[in-house]
């Protein structure tokens, strides 16, 4: 089938008055397994547009006392370990005041499915992540006022001209379990400690702190190595600059001196939890600021890093190996026009900043994590340039190992998109205009070239740290349609790995072709090969999170969400991780009560017990 996609969805549906499909009746030939003429029937320009906006259909309720799951096909497997599955993401997208805000600015609302040992249920809560925003928008936790504008949206039915609340910390990202607690986190804020049982606030928890007030840490406070390659009154005048905007930032739109990313990595050889930090002043300075702290697995800081880097940069994700931290440069710029339509409160905040396309490779920092690292002499301030312009979204893995050259080999597994498709404000295709989401935005016709994709970055430095050679190329050759999100066997964090688990497109819809996902992907690696799993028509999935039985990396199962979104139920699925790609790859699938429906969560933990 030829792929099409969605132009002006969200026109043609207001246009002609389209109402929502009616729900579908499962009979015999409708889904997956069905024939191409009911398929038909289901794959029409209405039903991709209602079944995107439902899948960010706000759940107000929450699940207080955890219920056990009814199990729709299959059964748990007596090998399943016990522990719990913490699901992360927005909740709330509308109040009742006319706004409706961008997905990532919806309220944190944590879902937990806790396999308890013995038992052959699943059992399920959720709550409401209550952070101080949510607290003044929505005091009684039945009806809500958004007073927020956030990072990405635009408020309606709210203030706007001199609406300063931007920072508005939804700890709606992700989710960690480490030393005893349990944290909602959010890229720009502090995390939200939640207790790991009953799922209830216990308030923020000062992560960066602990690193301020350590002692006897190995602290390293690196050079500027942007004051190395900038005329000394250049360098001046960012000081003065950067001076002038933290009171301002700080005092007036409330932003803490360092942004705390929303990804954390765990480094399961030596016990320890990588977080990373940002200058407030550096989303709209060129020049960047990253402080990686180290923690044991009783939150002691055991090592902190500062790099200051002469690039105007925008970090999502980023990795580690036993010597390095790395990050992937995606490049952006100050928009001027944006900034003066973001003040005016007409359009978001974030719209301020822009991709910065100008060059067409990759910047590639290795900052020194180890001391052998440090001392090799390498000036770690120039990036290796990658030869090919990406986005950096997602890391799956990245490790290093001895090349022949004395050297080391580095290697990243990862997700990246294109400068091209890549718009902040208009991710997930938000329209603050319409109250509505746009589909065709995450299905452009370029999409199978533009949006994330599955990607190896490969390095060899010879023994003085020098870059030899540099390339970047598909993880595999058999999958080349959309995927993101992409996952690994934990245990393998930091060494090499042979699979890669992600969600992907199987391109079987033609109005959305591309996103939302609808498929599981295992790559395996080392020779590119790819078998993938499918759910059915008009149902779609979230990222894969992969739970450990055994010895092989492969031993385990893969957990993820299923939206029905057709008939409003959400499915958690199990899969047999070594059995993607075959007809009995599906263990299990549980319902969430139709009640209790929730919208698209983010990212995920998987916590033993």
């Amino acid at each position: 089938m030829a792929t099409q996609t969605i132009a002006p969805i969200h026109a043609v549906v207001h246009r002609h008055h389209v109402p929502p499909p009616r729900r579908c009746v499962r009979r015999r030939g409708v889904f997956i397994r069905a024939s191409a003429a009911a398929t038909a029937e289901t794959d029409t320009l209405s039903a991709a547009f209602w079944d995107y906006n439902l899948l960010f259909r706000s759940q107000r309720d929450e699940c207080l006392d955890s219920i056990p799951l009814r199990v729709t096909e299959g059964a748990i497997p007596p090998d399943f370990p016990a522990g719990t599955y913490y699901l992360a993401g927005p909740g709330i997208f509308s109040d009742d005041h006319g706004s409706t805000v961008h997905p990532l600015d919806g309220h944190g609302y944590l879902r937990s499915f806790r396999f308890r040992p013995g038992d052959s249920t699943v059992h399920y809560s959720a709550r409401f992540v209550e952070t101080a925003a949510k607290r003044e928008e929505s005091r009684d936790g039945a009806s809500w006022r958004f007073t927020h504008r956030g990072p990405f949206s635009v408020l309606q039915g709210g203030k706007k001209v001199g609406n300063v609340k931007v920072m508005k910390n939804v700890a709606n990202t992700s989710v960690l379990r480490w030393g005893g607690r349990l944290l909602c986190l959010w890229e720009g804020g502090q995390p939200y400690e939640v207790d790991p049982r009953t799922l209830e606030t216990v308030g923020p928890f000062d992560l960066l702190g602990l690193g301020l007030a350590a002692a006897g840490a190995d602290d390293n406070k690196a050079t500027n190595a942007s004051a190395a390659r900038r005329p000394w009154l250049q360098e001046a005048g960012l000081d003065v600059a950067a001076r002038l905007l933290r009171p301002v930032l700080s005092g007036v739109f409330d932003m803490p001196g360092k942004r705390l990313l929303a990804h954390y990595k765990i480094d399961p050889r030596r016990g320890r939890l990588l977080i990373v930090a940002c200058n407030a002043e550096d989303m709209l300075l060129p020049r960047s600021h990253f402080t990686f702290y180290e923690f044991d697995a009783h939150f002691v800081l055991v090592q902190k890093r500062e790099f200051v880097v002469p690039d105007h940069l925008m970090i999502h994700d980023w990795a580690f190996t036993d010597s390095h931290y790395i990050l992937l440069g995606n490049r952006i710029k100050l928009d001027i026009p944006g900034s003066l339509l973001a003040l005016t409160g007409t359009h978001p905040m974030i719209a301020a900043l822009a991709v910065d396309p100008s060059r067409q490779s990759t910047p590639v920092y290795l900052l020194p994590r180890s001391p052998e690292a440090e001392a090799s002499g390498r000036d770690w301030s120039v990036p290796i340039e990658a030869p090919s312009q990406m986005w950096s979204v997602h890391v799956g893995n990245a490790f290093e190992e001895a090349n022949r050259h004395g050297g080391l080999d580095v290697r990243l597994h990862m997700s990246s998109c294109s400068y091209q498709w890549f718009h902040f404000h208009r991710m997930f295709g938000y329209n603050w205009h319409h109250k509505k989401l746009d589909p065709s935005f995450m299905n452009a016709a370029k999409g199978k070239e533009w949006l994330p994709r599955l990607v190896q970055v490969a390095i060899e430095l010879d023994k003085t740290g020098a870059c030899r050679r540099c390339s970047v190329r598909r993880l595999s050759d058999q999958y080349a349609r959309p995927a993101d999100f992409p996952a690994i066997n934990p245990s393998y964090a930091n060494q090499r790995n042979r699979f890669v688990y992600a969600g992907a497109a199987s391109g079987s819809r033609r109005f959305l072709p591309y996103f939302p996902f609808d498929s599981v992907v295992k790559v395996d690696v080392s020779d590119g090969s790819a078998r993938w799993w499918s759910t059915e028509v008009r149902k779609f999935v979230g990222e894969p999170v992969f739970v450990q039985t055994g010895g092989g990396e492969d031993d385990g199962y893969v957990l993820l969400v299923e939206y029905a979104v057709s008939k409003h139920i959400c499915h958690l699925v199990v899969l047999d991780a070594k059995k993607i790609g075959k007809k009995n790859a599906l263990v299990a699938k549980l319902e969430v009560p139709k009640n209790l429906t929730f919208p698209m969560g983010f990212h995920g933990f998987w916590g033993d017990e």
